[in-house]
């Protein structure tokens, strides 16, 4: 074979290794909670159940922080408990954060969240970050 072959066959071989082993990323975007969490979480749930190596990082802001809150349930259906379905999923490898500027504007404390959410200082920002610099999927359910 040529070289032009070969490093034709070369670099064919590493474009597919890579591709093979790419790991897929997802954020989840969360803005309302009263219409989003349930459905997203759920999502996440059986997003897992097909994808399980799947990297997902849950962005909320604005009312997307109140099902993260310590006690919240689903309006809808009480018996629903937020706290032990996230814990679920953060054990499953999923992270949960909340908007910094969220917190200052509703006058909320970190204290008042569930220990399986981490913070980060926008929301908003966070979400276009995974998505430009780490190419995270976006999916706002």
């Amino acid at each position: 074979m040529t070289s032009i072959i070969k490093t034709v066959l070369a670099f064919a071989f590493a474009c597919f290794a890579t591709l093979s082993h790419a790991e897929d990323k997802v954020v989840y975007h969360i803005d309302d909670a009263s219409v989003q969490a349930t459905k997203g979480l759920r999502n996440i749930r059986n997003h897992l159940d097909v994808a399980p190596a799947t990297k997902i990082v849950v962005v909320t802001h604005a009312n997307g922080v109140d099902f993260l809150m310590d006690g919240a349930k689903d309006p809808k259906n009480p018996n629903i408990d937020y706290a032990s379905l996230v814990g679920a999923l953060k054990a499953r490898g999923v992270k949960f954060e909340i908007c910094e500027i969220t917190l200052k504007n509703r006058s909320l404390k970190k204290e008042q969240f569930i220990m399986d959410a981490d913070f980060t200082p926008s929301g908003v920002a966070r979400v276009g970050q995974l998505q430009s610099r780490e190419r995270f999927a976006y999916i706002k359910p």
